[in-house]
């Protein structure tokens, strides 16, 4: 019987935080390792470009090269159904699960299982998105019966420009749409530096803070069968039980 535990990420090909980001947290799981597998996107817009970056036949063939590596999830580490609708990652890990074997989840089903384990109902949302993404999110939210309290985003549409945003700007926004007095502030989008600054800023604002990448681990490592609470140092989220897949 095999005792490594191997998680596999879907990877937006322009991204350069969410691999560091989750390999830092799995570091301390002497069993686990993380694996991950990319696709072309390099633009966040609602145009024709932009949305065609997330068609099935990319990610799935992307899924695959994944599956030969014999991993024991496959999760799509990417908020692109913030603006597509829940539905489309729930047809994704469907499809992926039908192709490889292997059980999906994605970073934004999970943060929402998150939120709903916390009893949240209100939200504040940081991104580094345009205005008509982030308007586009806030409605997709909303259908799913959460209230937004406070937003702030960067009018950036530039994929690799979001891992060029500091630390400082982050925690910036996330103390701004805190001061509505949400449940708890999502930091969405899996190429924005939020996840170590989650502690710091629960202990300062008395608030959850879920960050994408974060979200995508705490869900693969739950489904691969290792507790999340071995995770440590990087906020409530890895504290809580995550659902199955």
């Amino acid at each position: 019987m095999r005792t490594r535990r191997l998680l596999g990420m879907l990877t937006p090909s322009s991204n350069t935080v969410l691999e560091p980001t989750a390999s830092a947290m799995a570091a301390g799981l002497d069993e686990v390792s993380v694996h991950f597998g990319r696709f072309r996107v390099t633009e966040i817009s609602l145009g024709a470009k932009g949305l065609g970056q997330f068609a099935d036949g990319p990610m799935l063939d992307a899924a695959a090269l994944l599956a030969d590596a014999e991993v024991d999830v496959i999760c799509w580490n990417g908020t692109s159904s913030g603006w597509l609708g829940f539905g489309h990652d729930r047809r994704l890990c469907a499809a992926i699960a039908d192709r490889t074997g292997i059980a999906a989840c994605t970073s934004v089903l999970a943060m929402n299982e998150a939120m709903r384990l916390l009893g949240a109902r209100s939200f504040g949302l940081v991104t580094p998105y345009t205005g008509d993404v982030q308007a586009r999110i806030l409605a997709t939210y909303a259908a799913e019966g959460f209230a937004c309290a406070a937003e702030r985003h960067l009018d950036l549409a530039h994929n690799f420009s979001f891992a060029e945003v500091d630390e400082a700007t982050v925690a910036g926004m996330v103390r701004e749409v805190a001061a509505a007095g949400p449940d708890v502030v999502l930091v969405f989008c899996t190429n924005l530096r939020g996840a170590r600054l989650a502690p710091a800023l629960e202990a300062e604002t008395g608030l959850p803070v879920l960050d994408t990448v974060a979200t995508g681990l705490w869900h693969a490592l739950g489904i691969a069968g290792v507790d999340p609470a071995r995770v440590r140092g990087w906020g409530r989220l890895f504290d809580l039980a995550p659902p199955p897949a």
